[in-house]
């Protein structure tokens, strides 16, 4: 018996990186996972996004540790496909008790007046329309069920701070933390928590990519991972260059726990001190 056991998690963006990890961190705890992604490039996103095999790997390692999965490819752009999923999770596990609104992407490095237009829109799109849906599908059955539950929104301390060159994806962060205080006010008499985590830099696609190399060393032509966490390893008060997925998965699991149970209404920064430096 897990604290998840008799649980339904909805995670987005599970295909891979923070996504699968918080997907099978709460599957080893004993939730059964709806699992959704698009598996798909989006093209004002500056690095390759998932593919369809990420997602069933997601899968197949939930599967491989005895826990329950159901996962759709959509987009959370599309409030339609989120909520589709939303419906077939009950359909087959019943009511959903915890939500982790993951999904999200990063648009290229540019100075805020020299943004694309469309670079603007897909930030937000995703970022932050993404996890209205992702919020706006799920909450109605959490509220019918009447079993309160745990909702966590995933900002970024880029939420919490202006980065230089970053204006979509700042924007979009810093609004979620605001969606989630909303939130955390409305679904407070139904004993739905809902909380926000800032995660610093962390080893997924997003940062592990040449571009982003590129902007940490512009004295390289050509710098590789070791070249960039030379710089990543100055940003945090503690001794570590970033983040590992599971470092933020195991927050996701204490917000979702009963060890949380007052906790709500938060924005919590799992940085190694990033933001205090």
């Amino acid at each position: 018996m897990g604290a998840f056991t008799g649980k339904v998690a909805f995670v987005t963006g599970a295909a891979r990186g923070q996504g699968r990890s918080h997907a099978l961190r709460l599957a080893r705890e004993g939730a059964a996972i709806v699992a959704l992604d698009i598996a798909a490039d989006i093209d004002e996103c500056f690095f390759p996004l998932a593919t369809p095999e990420d997602l069933q790997e997601t899968v197949r390692l939930v599967e491989e540790d005895g826990g329950r999965i159901l996962a759709r490819r959509g987009d959370v752009r599309n409030y339609d496909d989120v909520k589709s999923a939303v419906d077939d999770g009950i359909a087959q596990f019943g009511p959903i008790g915890i939500v982790v609104a993951n999904a999200g992407i990063g648009t290229a490095y540019k100075k805020t007046w020299e943004i694309p237009e469309a670079d603007w829109r897909a930030a937000l799109d995703v970022n932050l329309t993404g996890v209205f849906h992702t919020v706006k599908a799920a909450v109605p059955s959490m509220i019918e069920a009447g079993r309160g539950g745990s909702i966590t929104l995933i900002s970024s301390s880029a939420g919490l701070k202006g980065y230089q060159h970053l204006a979509p994806y700042v924007s979009s962060k810093h609004a979620v933390i605001g969606l989630m205080r909303t939130l955390a006010n409305e679904l407070a008499e139904h004993n739905i928590r809902v909380n926000a985590l800032c995660p610093g830099s962390v080893r997924t696609p997003m940062i592990i990519n040449e571009p982003t190399f590129k902007v940490f060393r512009p004295d390289l032509d050509e710098p590789t991972e070791a070249d960039a966490m030379e710089v990543f390893r100055q940003m945090p008060a503690l001794p570590v260059d970033v983040l590992e997925p599971e470092d933020i998965s195991e927050m996701v699991a204490f917000l979702a726990s009963d060890a949380a149970r007052y906790v709500t209404g938060l924005a919590i920064p799992v940085d190694a001190g990033q933001l205090v430096k």
